[in-house]
């Protein structure tokens, strides 16, 4: 029995949201409990969950022989990641960024996409007939978020300064139950919001790609959305932008680098402007935070986002 588009976006919507909360709380909890800075959560437990989506739907894209759904899922949630869901985060609370973020997983952030333009460039550095990301690229970005990995496991054995005082009091046992809750129901809304929106994008004749960078890019970033709309709502702006760079480390590392070792990504041409535009959408985030209060996200910055990522969209609609 079919459910009705609408009915599973609503569906989809609710899941999202009471997962979100439900990450944040089990993470915060545990990162107190075990003297774990909370933004080694937000780029470890949180960003791996919110990305279980875009895991999925680029893994089955790459088997079913759908690479532009793939490849555009990736960029498409990684552009919405900084411009849609950093500006929203920012306009629900400014964003007070941590030195470590601003000078190493910013960065990191910038390197892992321009290793994927520079192994995307057959057709400038080798002149071959098209651009694919190969099982030896796919491999070489793994080893890259191995490296990413490594970096974590290093940073949480120090101790930082904490800014997470507001949350509830439990034991861990419960709050494992509640994050892996959370993940549950973050996969599920994911997936529900996608499908529907594939089924309504579809009746207007939208192309693989176009669905890629927008509809099933949005869908799922939808839990990167409510886990750090939660975060920045309960004052936790480390995990709200700690999920944001982790998640689009983790997507165009992990993900990207898995889909092109399962089966080798041809890239469009259009495709490379979307790559820049990702690359352009992290150095506006490292610029605004030194223009006007330093180190902040302000609420005009995150509306300024918000307005660049709707530009954005109506010229992915124009060009397809």
């Amino acid at each position: 029995m079919s459910i009705h588009p609408v009915i599973l976006l609503i569906l989809g919507f609710t899941a999202l949201i009471k997962g979100g909360d439900w990450l944040v709380d089990g993470s915060v909890s545990i990162a107190k409990k075990f003297s774990i800075p909370s933004l080694v959560i937000g780029l470890t437990i949180v960003s791996f969950g919110t990305s279980t989506p875009e895991l999925f739907v680029s893994v089955f894209a790459s088997l079913n022989g759908s690479p532009d759904l793939a490849i555009g899922n990736v960029l498409g949630s990684n552009t919405a990641n900084i411009l849609l869901i950093l500006g929203i985060a920012a306009c629900i609370y400014p964003l007070r960024i941590r030195q470590n973020t601003i000078w190493k997983e910013t960065p990191f952030s910038i390197l892992a996409i321009l290793l994927v333009a520079f192994l995307a460039s057959d057709t400038i550095l080798d002149r071959a007939q098209i651009d694919i990301l190969n099982r030896v690229d796919g491999i070489i970005l793994l080893m890259f978020f191995a490296v990413f990995l490594y970096y974590i496991f290093t940073i949480s054995k120090h101790k930082h300064e904490e800014e997470c005082t507001d949350y509830a009091e439990m034991g861990t046992g419960k709050s494992a139950l509640i994050i892996l809750a959370g993940l549950a129901g973050l996969t599920l809304g994911g997936r529900w919001i996608v499908d529907a929106g594939i089924s309504i994008a579809s009746l207007f004749g939208l192309s693989e790609a176009v669905i890629g960078l927008t509809i099933v890019a949005i869908g799922t970033s939808l839990p990167e959305l409510a886990a750090s709309a939660v975060a920045a709502y309960k004052r936790h702006a480390d995990i709200a932008v700690g999920n944001v760079i982790g998640s689009n480390i983790f997507n165009t590392l992990w993900i990207l680098g898995l889909s092109s070792t399962i089966k080798p990504l041809p890239i469009e041409k259009s495709m490379q402007f979307d790559i820049a535009i990702v690359i352009g959408a992290t150095l506006l985030f490292l610029s605004f935070i030194y223009i006007g209060e330093k180190k902040v996200i302000t609420r005009w910055q995150g509306a300024s986002f918000v307005g660049f990522y709707i530009a954005y969209i109506v010229f992915l609609f124009y060009r397809g």
